[in-house]
């Protein structure tokens, strides 16, 4: 199956990837994994992205999409993958559809995560992260035994740079401004499917897997 995961920052989409990867033996496929993988390699593509990098501007959409070509190319993902992170906006989703027309593998369903700002809002400044150990909380919903400090290993727990209220509306608001046009495109492609991106973790999983196995 050949997917893409949509949704906001909070959504979820990255720990869903994850599970599902696992469960249906198809990679996850993050943009910003794959950067850092062909700067650290080195490779063609790796090399321009360093560039656009290294001179602060954003790594262009041709490259991005040679380099999930690659990706698709290799042998774990001949049953299919699931894309997260990409596409951010509409030009990304015509030149990714047009890249997989080309290959004559198009997409085959794409899942929404649907959740509301002020959840999204409550999820991302409650987050709290150990120094040591890497564990994440939340104040709000699934606090630490004793405040401040990490169930796992007493580590001290801290407040990400890019985790404050400000940082986070901005990050919503780019979402909105950009990424949401998607809901729109690929409903008119019939590919779009919506599922509420809250309550329990286990039952949000089985439903995707549900639009999986039709897809």
């Amino acid at each position: 199956m050949r997917t893409v995961l949509l949704g906001a920052p909070g959504s979820g989409k990255g720990t869903q990837g994850v599970v599902l990867s696992k469960q249906y033996a198809i990679p996850q496929i993050s943009t910003g994994d794959l950067l850092r993988a062909a700067v650290a390699a080195g490779s063609e593509l790796g090399q321009k992205a360093k560039a656009a990098m290294d001179a602060g501007a954003l790594v262009s959409d041709d490259i991005v999409v040679g380099l999930i070509k690659e990706r698709i190319s290799q042998q774990d993902a001949k049953n299919g993958y699931i894309l997260d992170g990409f596409p951010r906006n509409i030009p990304q989703a015509e030149a990714l559809d047009t890249m997989l027309a080309d290959l004559n593998q198009p997409l085959q369903g794409v899942v929404l995560l649907d959740v509301a700002f002020e959840e999204l809002m409550q999820r991302l400044t409650g987050r709290r992260t150990c120094k040591d150990c890497g564990a994440i909380y939340n104040v709000h919903l699934s606090p630490p035994q004793k405040e401040g400090i990490c169930d796992n290993c007493g580590g001290e727990l801290f407040q990400r740079a890019d985790d404050v209220e400000e940082t986070i509306a901005n990050r919503l608001n780019v979402y909105e401004q950009q990424t949401s046009p998607l809901v729109n495109y690929y409903q008119q492609q019939n590919k779009l499917h919506t599922i509420a991106g809250t309550g329990d973790v286990n039952d949000i999983t089985r439903q995707i897997g549900q639009i999986f196995d039709t897809i």
